[in-house]
Parts: structure tokens; sequence; C-alpha cells
């Protein structure tokens, strides 16, 4: 029997990327922004946590519901409604009176966000490969790279630092037409050698419980949350570090912001390739040391061209490390619990990519912003730490209905045992389980 995979269907697929990219939009825009908003509120450096608290709380809500609810929803109409619901939310950003309301706009940012995650991610874990996987979430890199540009183009151009949020607030709405229009052709499966098919017959029933006692599952989630925390400290201090810290220009320093982001859309585009080629488990281990090795230039004194370079370092090893974890999900929980397993490991991340940044919002107000290189380089010695841990974990978590043998110390499973996951899963014909909360 042939396993040759069958290629995504290429409306959906460019409709994910360029879902990937409006995720990735915002969060370039506040890093740049921030000091304007800042100015015209009256309010501290570290009030940006607030934003950031409201902003998990919603995206940590949105994202863990999704991924238990998915089945019942459907991920087109899923999609749709949070991408409105983001452009409402950004379009409130860019006639917020106050900070106020600048913090109920992100819980609202936060909840459409979520769900637009969580459901692409679990939707691709099914759908797609590595290469596919890398490459999507390469688009998130390139939305948050353009997203400094374009709060940079509009600042540089005397406007106020809304039409920054204005601009993407309109792409959202034009995202969520789109994801409007093809509700249907998300509901449909490829066969191998066979036509689209729809969600087949009948599927057991998972208990919310079986999935919650998967020692994998946390571990997996605190992964994901060192690792995002990460990801959004650098990308979110870095240009108040160029200017106060290392003595940059804003323009210059917001063009290296965006080359830090640039970095992490480039290095999914290329480690997608090679990740497929020399499989999940080495390119992981590689990307993990090269994120502390870029943040360790980051921490070293010196000039700003050696932070920069810890930047990039850090974008470009970063890189496969968020879609190669998701892809290996089913892999680590087992088929049966992928969807809330994703769900909880995408709230994770959330949580991460707040309560740390925020946290080292408030440590650079206290003391300097010259403490962000040392913080990132022990959060990275910490991911390093906790996936080598679960990498030599002896055996593999039970995984209730599935059935799945332990994978070998390279990430697969024994070929005699292996259950397709990821992409095989779908592409390869077997029933996906229902998922039910009880």
């Amino acid at each position: 029997m042939s396993t040759t995979p069958v290629p995504p269907r290429a409306s959906l697929l460019l409709l994910a990327y360029l879902a990937f990219v409006s995720l990735g939009l915002p969060d370039g825009l506040l890093g740049v922004g921030w000091p304007s908003i800042r100015g015209d509120f009256g309010v501290p450096t570290e009030a940006v946590g607030l934003l950031l608290t409201a902003g998990t709380a919603g995206y940590l809500t949105s994202s863990v519901l999704a991924g238990f609810t998915l089945a019942r929803v459907g991920v087109g109409a899923l999609l749709a409604g949070s991408t409105l619901l983001a452009s409402l939310a950004l379009t409130g950003y860019s006639v917020s009176p106050g900070l106020t309301v600048l913090v109920g706009c992100a819980l609202l940012l936060g909840l459409g966000s979520g769900a637009i995650d969580s459901g692409l991610n679990a939707y691709a874990a099914g759908a797609f490969g590595p290469r596919h996987m890398n490459w999507m979430h390469a688009f998130f890199g390139l939305g948050v790279a353009i997203g400094p540009l374009i709060m940079t183009g509009a600042l540089s151009a005397g406007l106020a630092w809304r039409w920054g949020y204005g601009i993407v607030a309109a792409a959202q709405l034009a995202l969520a037409t789109a994801f409007a229009l093809t509700v249907r052709a998300w509901r449909q499966r490829a066969a191998p050698g066979g036509p689209v098919e729809r969600a087949p017959g009948p599927r057991p029933v998972v208990r919310v419980r079986e999935t919650l006692r998967l020692p994998a599952v946390w571990s997996g989630a605190l992964a994901f949350a060192l690792y995002v925390a990460i990801e959004v400290a650098a990308g979110l201090w870095a240009f108040l570090l160029l200017t106060e810290g290392r003595g940059l220009g804003a323009t210059v320093a917001g063009a290296c912001v965006s080359a830090y982001w640039g970095s992490l859309f480039l290095g999914r585009v290329v480690q997608g390739v090679v990740a497929e080629r020399l499989g999940p488990a080495r390119v992981l281990r590689v990307s993990l040391a090269g994120m502390a090795v870029g943040a360790a230039l980051i921490a070293v004194p010196g000039p700003a061209a050696l932070a920069v370079a810890g930047l990039v370092v850090v974008g470009f090893a970063a890189a496969p490390v968020f879609p190669l974890l998701t892809l290996t999900t089913a892999d680590r929980v087992g088929a049966a619990h992928a969807d809330r397993a994703i769900g909880l490991q995408i709230g994770a991340a959330g949580l991460g990519a707040a309560l740390v940044p925020a946290g080292l919002g408030v440590l650079i107000g206290n003391t300097s912003v010259r403490v962000l290189g040392p913080a990132l380089l022990v959060l990275a010695l910490a991911l390093i730490a906790l996936h080598e841990l679960g990498v030599r974990r002896p055996g593999r978590p039970a995984t209730g209905a599935s059935g799945d043998s332990a994978p070998d110390e390279t990430g697969a499973q024994p070929a005699a045992s292996r259950q397709p996951s990821g992409a095989d899963q779908m592409l390869s014909g077997p029933v996906r389980p229902v998922v039910e909360g009880r």
C-alpha cells in the first residue's frame, strides 16, 4: 500500500498561512508602538503587563476551550468567528481613549487569537507534514516581522500609533470573510489515492480525565510555556534593549526587531525541509542549543551589533521548535488525546508569553534593560533541561484509547506497532476519535 502523502488542499493551505500572518501582526505592533502608547496615556513601562495579562486570559481560555470543543464546532466556523473577533478588538485599539479600554480590547484579541491558534494547529497536526507545518508557523514570523515595519512606517510618517492597529484590523476583517466563505471546505479530509472525504462515521469516545492524567500532556505544556516566553520576551523588549541599552536610533532599532522576527520566518522556511529529511528529534536538539548560544550573545556586554547578532541567532534557532513540538504531539500523548493536548499546549504557550515578558518588564523597570540577555539565557537552559528529561524518560505514558507503543529515543515509534500520527494519520485514512467532555 502506498504511503505517498496527498498534498493539502491549496486554498486551505494558503488561508492557513495568511491566518498565521494575521496572528503575528499584532505582536509585532506592540513592541515598537508601546513607547508611544505609554507616552500618550501617561503610564509606566511595566503597565504593558496589564495588556499582556488581559490578552493571556482571553488567549488561554479560548485556546483550551477550542481544543476541547473543536470536533463539535468545526474548524471553519471557529476560524471565521475568531478572526472577526480579532478584527473588532484591533479596531478598538485604534480608537481607544485610554489604557482601561485598551486592556479590554487586549482581552478580546486574546479570545480571538487563542481560538485561531489552537484550531489551526490541531487541524494542521493532522493534515500537514513537517514541511508545511513549519512553513505555516513561518508565516507567523513573517507577520511579526511585518508588524514593526507597519508601526515604524506610521510613526516615521508622523501618524499616531493608532494607524498601525487600524491597518491590521482591516486585514483581519478581509481574512474573516475568506474563512466564512470556506467553512464547508475545512470539514473535508483527504484520503490517499481517493477523493476528498467528509468526517467518517462512528468514532470512539475519550473522556477528558483520561487526557488530563497523562504526564506527557503537562510536560509538553510546560515546554511550550518556556519556549514561547523566550520568543515573545526577546521580540517585545529587544527595541528597548537596542535603544536604551545599546544606543541605537529608533528607526534602526525597529528594523533590527523586524530582523529578529524575519530570522524566525526564514528559519522555519529552511528548517521545515531539513526536519522532513533529518527528523524532528535531531532538529529540536540543535535548535534548543542554538537558542542558548543566541541568548548568551545578547547577555554579553558589548556593542549593539553583538546584541543584534544574538537576536538573529535566537530567532533562527527557535524557528522549528514550536511547529515540531506541535506536530509530534500525537506521538507523545496518542492520537485520541492530540486535539486536547494541543489546546492545552497552546494555552500554556499563551500563559508563558504573558507572565514571563510581563515579569521581565517589572524587572527591567526596577533595574535595567540589560537584564534581558541573562534572563533569556536562563530560560533557554531550562528548556533544554526539560526537553532532555522528556527524551530520557524511560517508557511512554499510557494513551488511553489510542494504544500506541513507546517511541524510541529518536522520537519515532517501532515500525511494527506505530500508529499513524500527524500528516500520516490524516492521509492514511484511520478514523480520528471524537473527544467529549465528561
